[in-house]
């Protein structure tokens, strides 16, 4: 089963990389990034919270968030290949009945996703051209804490992006990878009442973090 926006996303992502991506995660841990994004996520602590991971893939984050006391985790995704790879790491860290994997559209059917004290979207929006209101989306669905994470919206990786995309446009597929805006991530979130806290950068990605004020 899958989401009818999700067809470019399955000619990407198969069970073939949700496995490699299963078996790098128990060899290596979390990325540069991934734990950057785990520590902005982490602010304030997450005791007893409920988490949302959206375009989670296998859960790595959420997994890492629940053995830091994270009350229940879930997955919302627009791709089925992740599931079985995902549940299987949830039975092997022990959170086999606190997190579930779910295939939906937060844009198509956000009454269908519920809100979480923690929600992160990690290398999600740059799949979408609805990358932006994703994020918006992804600000209303969140009690506390919001961390996104996308690529840099610099000149050298929007002409690497380009060249993607012929690559992609001459293969015949339909993914295209989309570079949005800082500003218009930020603002998204903002107008969602979110107060930016956070963000930092890798060679390639940036991460911001967001808070709603009580």
């Amino acid at each position: 089963m899958s989401c009818c926006r999700a067809v470019p996303c399955e000619e990407m992502f198969k069970p073939r990389m949700a496995r490699r991506s299963l078996n790098r995660y128990r060899s290596r841990g979390l990325d540069r990034l991934d734990r950057a994004v785990l520590a902005a996520a982490s602010a304030g602590g997450v005791e007893g919270s409920e988490v949302l991971e959206i375009g989670g893939g296998i859960g790595a984050i959420q997994s890492e968030l629940l053995d830091s006391g994270a009350r229940r985790g879930e997955i919302v995704e627009l791709v089925s290949s992740w599931e079985p790879y995902a549940i299987e790491l949830a039975r092997e860290r022990g959170h086999g009945d606190s997190t579930t994997f779910r295939i939906a559209d937060v844009l198509e059917e956000p009454e269908t996703v519920e809100q979480a004290d923690v929600v992160v979207l990690n290398r999600v929006v740059c799949c979408s051209p609805d990358g932006v209101e994703l994020a918006r989306s992804a600000a209303r669905l969140t009690r506390r804490t919001l961390v996104l994470s996308y690529p840099r919206n610099a000149f050298w990786l929007r002409a690497g992006a380009w060249v993607m995309n012929g690559a992609f446009r001459a293969l015949g597929r339909s993914y295209r990878l989309f570079l949005h805006p800082r500003s218009a991530l930020v603002a998204a979130a903002g107008a969602e009442g979110l107060i930016l806290e956070d963000e930092g950068r890798t060679f390639v990605w940036e991460y911001i973090g967001f808070r709603r004020l009580a």
